[in-house]
């Protein structure tokens, strides 16, 4: 398993050619209590940085950002039934969904837990 962040504030845990994506500690913290997700649907295909999602908390909504190119596999019937997961559990339960990843390299690219710590100081 390989745990990366994008600049826009989603994680990726990657475990062979599946990824699991969903929004940061950073990101929660920023939006507040998450009222609805709007989660892609299984079998689309989606491109690195295009948007996947869309994530409405009481002060704001802000778009869920594909941080590697891929297929949906899966997503998170849990968090659409309680998007307070995405609060309370961002990292494990509030998960938005699963990519089979189309291009691997692309991870690479991605941020790691002590690049993205300083960024999102920074944010």
């Amino acid at each position: 398993m390989s745990l990366k962040y994008t600049e826009d504030h989603e994680w990726i845990n990657v475990d062979g050619d599946i990824a699991t994506v969903g929004i940061t500690h950073h990101a929660q913290d920023a939006l507040g209590d998450v009222v609805f997700v709007d989660l892609p649907e299984v079998g689309a295909t989606i491109a690195q940085k295009e948007v996947a999602g869309v994530v409405e908390s009481v002060k704001a909504a802000a778009d869920v950002y594909m941080p590697v190119s891929g297929e949906v596999t899966e997503v998170n019937e849990a968090l659409r039934a309680d998007p307070s997961l995405a609060n309370s559990d961002p990292l494990g339960a509030g998960w938005f969904f699963k990519v089979k990843l189309s291009d691997a390299g692309e991870v690479a690219a991605l941020l790691d837990e002590t690049a993205y710590t300083a960024f999102a100081a920074n944010a």
